[in-house]
């Protein structure tokens, strides 16, 4: 269990970083635990994957897509396994994985072409996209929209204490897009002076209302959005819903360490307060639509289309949640 915990240490210390990139980490060191495991018998091994979803649920509090991955493995595991048919356990645990894998790939295509579609085409003027932190997703539509020879710049906000944002510029601006890096506190004096036409962030998890939960700063753009008539639009695989907001486990805003935000603590004043939230919650009003695999839709109506297209998982997550996890096998 060591090597879990190890895991769950980088994602906790952002040492992996990008929601999806955090999801495909958690499922492929599940993947390597029940190979490390293979001795065990299926009870025991159900028994330790538990701890192991459990471990990895906690490293990060808002990360619905890494916890849809391992709720996908044990739900497969329990529904196909009812009748204890498997030889291979761990080998079916890959397989899953590699299922879960495949399902995120196909969903960044399509939300690429999707998103793609909302920059319009043959425009003299550059088309100005406003962006906040580091999404993949983001990238993945920017990148599409370039490849298809569409006249846009990317205005990036830095993202601090992190500074996911120069991660961003660094990725398009390597594509051959033109960035515009700013700090975030000129999000509005952007938004206003360069004429934002369009501004599109990822999501770290949307609940069954319809809230979108993004990197701090993210509503204060979108409050921008509202004031300056400008769409505001997530791009986000459906599997960034997180089902217990159905039965009522809302999201947590994620508090940092305070070193964070003032590395040098010699210069610190000693009885300074820090506070370091590194999420806040986006209203479904302020929302023009979601970019989903499943094309796009208003925020509210993404826990429908994610019983609708996942309608397994949905299930899985009662299931390990609210079942018996200790008598399954």
């Amino acid at each position: 269990m060591k090597e879990v915990i190890e895991a769950a240490r980088k994602i906790t210390a952002l040492e992996i970083q990008g929601a999806t990139n955090i999801a495909m980490f958690a499922v492929k060191e599940l993947v390597k635990f029940a190979q490390r495991n293979k001795s065990l018998s299926q009870k025991e091994m159900w028994s330790q994957l538990i701890k192991v979803e459990e471990i990895f649920a906690k490293s990060r509090s808002t990360e619905p897509g890494m916890r849809n991955g391992l709720m996908y493995i044990l739900g497969k595991l329990q529904h196909d396994n009812s009748e204890g048919i498997f030889e291979d356990f761990p080998k079916m645990i890959e397989i899953y994985g590699s299922e879960y894998e495949n399902i995120l790939k196909e969903a960044k295509k399509s939300i690429a072409q999707y998103g793609n579609n909302l920059i319009p085409e043959n425009l003299e003027t550059p088309y100005v996209v406003q962006t906040h932190c580091h999404s993949s997703i983001v990238e993945s539509i920017l990148i599409e929209a370039h490849k298809q020879g569409k006249n846009f710049i990317v205005v990036s906000s830095e993202t601090r204490p992190f500074y996911q944002g120069r991660i961003t510029a660094k990725i398009l601006s390597d594509a051959g897009i033109k960035v515009i890096q700013v700090v975030d506190s000129a999000m509005r004096w952007i938004a206003n002076n360069y004429n934002s036409d369009i501004i599109i962030v990822g999501a770290d998890a949307i609940t069954s209302e319809g809230t979108v939960l993004n990197k701090i700063g993210s509503r204060l753009l979108a409050l921008v959005a509202k004031e300056i008539h400008i769409p505001f639009y997530v791009a986000s695989p459906l599997l960034k819903y997180n089902p217990g907001t159905a039965f009522g486990n809302y999201e947590k805003i994620e508090m940092r360490d305070t070193k964070e935000i003032w590395k040098d603590w010699k210069d610190a004043p000693k009885d300074l307060t820090y506070l370091n939230p590194a999420f806040e919650t986006i209203n479904r009003v302020y929302i023009s639509g979601v970019i989903t695999e499943a094309g796009i839709y208003p925020s509210g109506q993404v826990h429908m289309m994610f019983s609708k297209i996942y309608p397994f998982l949905h299930e899985a997550y009662r299931i390990i949640e609210h079942g018996s996890k200790s008598d399954i096998f």
